[in-house]
């Protein structure tokens, strides 16, 4: 991830209800940091002509307050370009990020964390293979999400 492309991903806008996955671009800043500190582990996914379509990061940054996260497994978030939501990229997509995450980590389980009502990308992780490990409710704002994990032999 560099500078540019994280400010390209700040200015991304879904609509509602996926309105939710808009990073707050009033801490441009901030976000640009938490976007390329190493330790949170952002990566840009292209397209053949070198368009950003999609970015990704693994470990505690795909987090979500709330959620047991105490077995041990690769945490992956990803987020597809808005006006490529809804075309048949999204299982592609999930596949290069689990395909470059194995080569880069070696993890034997990978770990998502969606909004309970993004049925959409939910079922994506379960065409890819990712079974329900837990439901919370996120104490900052009620909202529900699904853990799903994935073990890679």
């Amino acid at each position: 991830m560099n500078s540019e492309s994280s400010c390209v991903i700040l200015t991304w806008r879904y609509d509602e209800p996926y309105d939710f996955y808009n990073l707050d671009s009033g801490e441009i800043s901030e976000s640009v940091q938490q976007f390329l500190d190493p330790h949170n582990a952002y990566y840009t996914i292209t397209n053949d002509d070198s368009n950003l379509i999609a970015y990704c990061c693994f470990g505690p940054d795909a987090r979500v307050s709330g959620g047991d996260y105490s077995v041990e497994a690769l945490d992956v978030g990803l987020g597809i370009r808005p006006n490529l939501t809804r075309r048949g990229l999204g299982l592609r997509v999930i596949d290069a990020v689990l395909n470059f995450a194995q080569n880069k980590f070696t993890p034997t389980v990978f770990r998502v964390t969606v909004a309970d009502f993004n049925k959409q990308a939910l079922r994506i992780c379960e065409k890819a293979g990712f079974q329900t490990a837990q439901k919370f409710q996120r104490d900052l704002d009620g909202k529900h999400f699904v853990v799903l994990t994935l073990k890679y032999n």
